[in-house]
């Protein structure tokens, strides 16, 4: 059952690639839409998970916090590494198409981490499984958007887009059919959704935003922003 209801995540994650790429004569307004889609799952689904799943503190702050907090700094070093790499290969200054990879990597993980959710809440039981497959259905539209926006805004090939994309789309089939073998430790998920999200919402600060903007600062492009969040928040709230 598990299997077959991620099988809607599968659908979901590819519809959601296939509007970044009909929509490249707009780029801004992708790219807005896009820094606002991650902005909502980071502060409005990620971060509240991983708080309520990993919540022990470390030195008088939650776990989930100080993970949120190094997934930030990890995003903003790997970055700043490749970078210098790049140039002292001589190369010219731009963006560094394996940070689009890494990114779109842990987009992959984040769908594993889905589908391994959907497992183990129908282990539960189905009504909490039904719950947990509807929330993930429905936001992979926005994980499936970002994973080839962020693999095609970093200079990568169309092809390597739409694997990253086929991959994303694949992993929460195979992390729900991995729960039959196992069962995931929630303090284990909680930790990896705030280190994740620390990591996102570099990107879509110091990235997809600042690069939305760059060249065409309109309404129109903060009216995507916003309607990110609001989808994602609509999203939260319907599932609720």
């Amino acid at each position: 059952m598990a299997v077959f209801v991620a099988l809607g995540a599968f659908l979901m994650t590819l519809f959601g690639g296939w509007v970044a790429q009909r929509v490249t004569d707009r780029r801004h307004l992708v790219l807005g839409l896009a820094g606002g889609l991650m902005l909502g799952v980071v502060g409005l689904e990620l971060l509240p998970e991983a708080l309520e799943a990993a919540g022990d503190e470390v030195f008088g702050v939650p776990q989930a916090l100080l993970l949120f907090v190094g997934g930030f700094l990890v995003a903003h070093l790997v970055e700043r590494l490749l970078a210098v790499r790049r140039a002292a290969h001589g190369a010219s200054e731009g963006r560094v198409p394996q940070v689009g990879l890494t990114a779109a990597g842990a987009m992959v993980g984040h769908s594993l981490m889905d589908g391994i959710a959907i497992g183990a809440a129908f282990q539960v039981g189905e009504g909490m499984g039904t719950t947990v497959a509807l929330a993930v259905v429905t936001h992979d539209f926005a994980d499936g958007f970002n994973t080839y926006t962020l693999t095609s805004l970093y200079g990568n090939a169309r092809r390597k887009a739409l694997a990253m994309l086929f991959a994303d789309a694949v992993a929460p089939v195979a992390g729900a059919a991995s729960t039959v073998l196992f069962t995931l430790p929630g303090e284990f998920l909680g930790s990896y959704l705030g280190f994740f999200g620390g990591a996102l919402l570099y990107l879509a600060a110091a990235e997809i935003l600042p690069e939305a903007h760059h060249e065409h600062p309109a309404r129109s492009t903060l009216l995507c922003t916003v309607s990110g969040v609001a989808f994602i928040w609509l999203m939260v709230g319907l599932v609720s």
